[in-house]
């Protein structure tokens, strides 16, 4: 069977896309299983030995911290935090992120720092490995002290309360726990707030956010050489020469995807040619390039995030502490998703201005990319789609990791947004998809009116299976299916990116 031991070794993208493509079942390593029992152990010792009062263990949360839990009721407490906590609301948050969000909760549990029992961790990964996924609601999250609304949702299954997802039914989950054999978890001290405190919710996001844009960001380059060929635009701004002297590593790698791309073309070379291209053809490089530096960064970041701990209090076995601090607290994320949003949406945005200049009957090409432009609107209204989801998109890049609401009782009183940060760069990287659809869609159009078999061998190929899918537009349709038809070209095509 093919499986993937949980650690305390560092997770990176590849890894978590091969994980999920491939539908790898995961496992707890050995290692993993040594070092969180080791602090259970630990943390049951240090109870039965120590009478001063422990946040979150021993102790109310929040504001309640000065309030003390008598040794009986330490099981209870934390089924009521975890219980009291499943205040979300909204959309339901979908299954790929649900599944990234046990993998990333059951790996941050697995360095031996959170107190856990072995068994509670084993369940987080049962749940991945048979699709149990907790039904889990956008709102609610502040993204401090981490994502408490959403966590609690992931994790109340775990008791056998509230709801799951099993191949697409919702379901209570003390029915589902019932199918599998599976009992209903006791939650020993401590268990409840380490499973509820932690950026898991805005970490799940953000992986699926950087997997997506990633791929992208290399389409963007697809679409843009495609409109470049199209609009009769010039290679000069892609030579190496221009990107050596202002050498930022995203501006280099654009221009050459650009000179790969369009490597055999007998269109860009072609003499009579403008002078100067507009900036939304002219300054792809600079463009594009700043936002795959930005994803780099956002990754970075990311990866950090996912890769540490993240709940509260932190227990450090062997210097026998029990610190209470603000792991959980999700400013550096949220400043990421703020940063990564506002560079997706440039990304959608330039990608619209070129569609509005091939549909402007500039360069020989005809108004609205149709042959009868009057009669036909042709692709007058798929640019108004894009020029409205840009709109959109702009309005989502104002950053959240600027706002705070003061809560518990002012004991929390700045909190991240990061959550909300999270929900909104998903939107605007779902937004940036069908703009580069529509994108494509225009492109492929306007290329017809040149010769357009005589651009490069990559682009013939690459067209020629978009072709499979949407056809030349010779008199107006209903449009909204062939643009649907282009997104879903996109979401679903492998290509090998020329080197």
């Amino acid at each position: 069977m093919n499986t993937f031991a949980i650690s305390s070794q560092k997770l990176n993208l590849e890894t978590i896309e091969q994980i999920l493509q491939n539908n790898t079942k995961l496992i707890l390593s050995e290692e993993a299983k040594t070092k969180i029992q080791h602090c259970r152990d630990y943390l049951d010792s240090k109870l039965e030995n120590h009478s001063d009062p422990i946040y979150g263990i021993t102790t109310g949360f929040g504001s309640l911290c000065n309030i003390q839990i008598s040794a009986r009721d330490l099981s209870k407490l934390q089924e009521n935090l975890v219980m009291s906590h499943a205040c979300g609301t909204g959309n339901v948050v979908s299954d790929d992120i649900v599944r990234l969000m046990l993998m990333l909760k059951a790996h941050a549990l697995s360095s031996g720092n959170s107190g856990v029992q072995v068994q509670t961790v084993e369940r987080l990964l049962d749940f991945y490995n048979n699709d149990v996924l907790p039904v889990v609601y956008e709102q609610g999250s502040l993204g401090a002290s981490g994502d408490l609304a959403p966590l609690a949702h992931l994790c109340l299954p775990l008791l056998g309360m509230g709801e799951v997802s099993v191949k697409g039914k919702v379901l209570p989950a003390k029915k589902v726990l019932k199918q599998f054999g599976w009992e209903p978890l006791p939650l020993q001290s401590k268990e409840g707030l380490a499973l509820l405190n932690g950026t898991q919710f805005m970490g799940a996001h953000a992986i699926y956010i950087l997997l997506k844009a990633k791929k992208l960001s290399l389409f963007a380059d697809i679409t843009g050489a495609i409109s470049l060929e199209a609009y009769n635009g010039r290679p000069d701004p892609f030579m190496e020469q221009l990107h050596t002297i202002r050498p930022h590593q995203g501006q280099i790698e654009t221009a050459r995807n650009f000179r790969n791309i369009l490597n055999g073309s007998l269109l860009i070379s072609q003499p009579g040619k403008k002078v100067q291209d507009p900036y939304s053809f002219r300054c792809i490089p600079q463009v594009h390039g700043a936002v795959k530096d930005t994803v780099r960064y956002a990754e970075s970041v990311v990866l950090t995030e996912i890769n540490a701990v993240t709940d509260n209090p932190t227990i450090f076995p062997d210097e026998d502490l029990v610190l209470s601090g603000g792991n959980f607290h999700g400013e550096p994320i949220a400043f990421a998703l703020d940063f990564l949003s506002i560079a997706l949406a440039e990304l959608g945005n330039i990608a619209e201005r070129r569609v509005y200049r091939l549909i402007a009957g500039q360069r020989g090409l005809p108004e609205f990319l149709v042959a009868k432009p009057g009669l036909n609107s042709g692709f007058m209204i798929p640019q108004y789609t894009a020029a409205s989801i840009v709109s959109q998109n702009k309005q989502l890049a104002t950053p959240c990791s600027v706002d705070s609401i003061t809560s518990s009782n002012e004991q929390e009183d700045h909190v991240s947004m990061g959550a909300n940060a999270a929900t909104k760069t998903l939107r605007v990287v779902n937004n940036l998809e069908k703009l580069l659809a529509i994108e494509l869609f225009a492109a492929s159009q306007a290329l017809e009116f040149r010769d357009a078999t005589a651009t490069s061998p990559f682009l013939n190929a690459f067209i020629s299976e978009y072709r499979s899918a949407v056809p030349f537009i010779k008199d107006d349709t209903i449009m909204y299916t062939e643009i649907q038809k282009s997104i879903d070209f996109l979401k679903n095509v492998r290509i090998d990116f020329p080197a």
